[in-house]
């Protein structure tokens, strides 16, 4: 696709996550009151879209509790700033296995691997206006730990989302997983135009180099719209070259907890320095109502 600067940007605020972050900055929010809380803030700063996680509220755990989902969901609607809700839907993916020599049986323990109608339960139930479609199988950096999205399960993912009316957020983590998300379009399963985020620096998927990025964004289709994020220091950059590039932006909690230096940020922090790169650039920030006539969405009203 032609490279042309994006006039009319929207931010997306990835507000908590499931890494192991909880106990590195006091600004990572655990309850579903904390999330909610540095959802709204975020949304106040600028950002049109929330990417929402749950955790256990007494350990920072990740979970896939439907009451803890229901929560976040309710407390983010009755708020008063307005904001596109996006849920994950990528846990219950994981597999961790044995050791290198007696890969079997798999850890059970440390895995999380369910079938597609509970992955996407809260997603049902929730109804948010976007949910997230990890498109591929993929090693994190966990040594024997697998996040795993075979094409079946996708299929069937995919299929529940679309038939819920909520928009799937493709999650690409390098080249093959958007060769994937085309089938899926072409097939029918997902509808076009798609939704696409970039995932630029995830250990072992696609580096954060230059060069990568451009393949990456030169195989999205010129229809389609897309938003890009890297890790920790290379945050606010990526945001500039999304940009530059034609693309929207991702920033948050999940992917990097600094503002500087060691300076610990907030998420309203983080989107509040990413709006001053977009606008520096001389892009306009969009807010919730242009990314649904964008985006087709239907906004939901509070239960």
């Amino acid at each position: 696709m032609p490279l042309q600067m994006n006039r009319d940007v929207f931010i997306t605020s990835a507000v908590t996550g499931s890494g192991a972050t909880q106990d590195k900055s006091p600004h990572v929010p655990r309850s579903p009151r904390d999330i909610a809380e540095s959802a709204i803030d975020a949304a106040k700063a600028g950002a049109a879209v929330v990417h929402c996680h749950v955790r256990d509220p007494q350990t920072g755990a990740p979970s896939r509790r439907l009451d803890l989902y229901r929560e976040v969901t309710d407390l983010i609607r009755a708020a008063d700033v307005d904001v596109v809700l996006n849920l994950t839907a990528g846990m219950g993916g994981d597999i961790v296995f044995g050791s290198a020599e007696a890969p079997f049986p798999v850890n059970a323990g440390a895995s999380d691997m369910i079938g597609a109608s509970e992955r996407m339960a809260h997603i049902a139930q929730c109804l948010p206006e976007i949910c997230t479609l990890d498109c591929g199988t993929m090693n994190f950096a966990e040594a024997d730990y697998v996040m795993t999205n075979t094409p079946g399960m996708l299929r069937a993912m995919g299929g529940m989302m679309t038939e819920l009316g909520v928009k799937p957020e493709i999650e690409a983590f390098d080249t093959g997983h958007l060769w994937f998300a085309k089938q899926l379009v072409n097939e029918g399963t997902l509808a076009s135009p798609a939704l696409v985020q970039l995932c630029m620096g995830v250990p072992w998927g696609a580096p954060n180099d230059l060069n990568t990025f451009l393949a990456m964004v030169n195989a999205v289709p010129i229809d389609w719209v897309w938003s890009a994020f890297s890790l920790g220091r290379d945050q606010m950059p990526y945001a500039a070259a999304a940009v530059l590039a034609g693309g929207n932006v991702r920033v948050g909690l999940e992917d990097n907890l600094f503002l500087e230096k060691g300076v610990l940020a907030t998420n309203a922090q983080l989107v509040e320095k990413a709006v001053k790169i977009v606008e520096g650039m001389g892009a306009r920030i969009i807010g919730p109502e242009d990314v649904r006539v964008n985006l087709g969405l239907k906004k939901r009203s509070p239960s």
